[in-house]
């Protein structure tokens, strides 16, 4: 269900802009995938930051807010802290967050739609500051929710976690998407294909491409210094989607329900490092035992 999305937030002038701020074209370069130790300590701090967004949003999902009021809150807490909200204008999407309900797989636009009791949201925040990009999501429950929707958001954080858990440097970025899957499986539950992982670094995305869904094909090698986000889309029936006539807002096929999880990741000399981790990130159980 679409309500009506209200006229675009305006970001002060003080606040660093990313290129596509106020034309929404994106224009890519040839960023480096290993980053050096001053960006990636810039990039902890931008993660950090849009994780205590995160977790400060998602203590307002309650039945009869809008998504539209979540997105002023997003908004505001992102300028407040001297930071761009990146997704805003990024290719002209018109919000601040992206706020995906139900059998909204991702990109859903905030609006005037309430939630009700009974509904899943999943908040996807990220924060431009110091000229890099801080990404991470979580799906959150809205009151009183059933046992099956329950365990869907259970077991796509587990599947994240089993994502990042396979980060090892001198191995296939195909090790993921595999054991994602092989957790996945079990349950029944289907793996979105369409939409993948992503490099993060100076630029919102660059080309480093992460499946959660095992293909041999996938054969990047995991170097210390790369960093890209983990972020599977887990439904509870098929793995294929369809688009709503905004373009932007991607729904499962059959209209079931579906929860995703993110973090953003260093690989390092012996494994992994969660950059949008530390104080103020969303716990492992906090969507659903809070």
């Amino acid at each position: 269900m679409q309500g009506e999305i209200s006229p675009y937030r305006p970001v002060p002038a003080h606040i660093v802009r990313p290129s596509y701020a106020d034309s929404g074209k994106i224009v890519r370069w040839s960023e480096p995938r290993v980053k050096t130790p001053e960006i990636i300590e810039r990039m902890r701090h931008a993660g950090h930051l849009g994780a205590e967004i995160l977790r400060l949003a998602g203590e307002m999902v309650r039945p009869g807010i809008t998504t539209d009021e979540i997105d002023a809150y997003v908004h505001q807490l992102t300028i407040d802290a001297g930071a761009y909200p990146s997704p805003l204008n990024y290719g002209g999407y018109r919000k601040s967050v992206c706020t995906s309900v139900n059998e909204v797989i991702c990109h859903g636009i905030p609006d005037s739609r309430a939630l009700l009791d009974g509904d899943i949201i999943n908040l996807d925040v990220t924060a431009y500051i110091g000229g890099v990009h801080g990404d991470t999501n979580a799906t959150f429950l809205v009151g009183d929710v059933d046992e099956a929707s329950r365990d869907l958001v259970k077991v796509a954080e587990e599947c994240m976690w089993k994502g990042i858990e396979a980060v090892r440097p001198d191995r296939p970025v195909s090790d993921i998407g595999k054991a994602i899957e092989s957790h996945a499986k079990p349950h029944r539950y289907g793996v979105v294909r369409a939409f993948i992982g992503h490099g993060i670094g100076e630029q919102f995305h660059t080309d480093i491409q992460i499946l959660h869904y095992y293909d041999s094909r996938a054969n990047t090698i995991m170097r210390p210094g790369m960093t890209f986000t983990i972020e599977p889309m887990i439904t509870l029936g098929t793995w294929q989607h369809r688009m709503w006539d905004d373009d932007w807002t991607a729904v499962t096929a059959d209209g079931k329900r579906t929860a995703q999880f993110e973090h953003m990741i260093l690989v390092t000399d012996d494994g992994f490092d969660v950059l949008t981790g530390g104080e103020g990130a969303v716990s492992p159980t906090a969507p659903w035992n809070r």
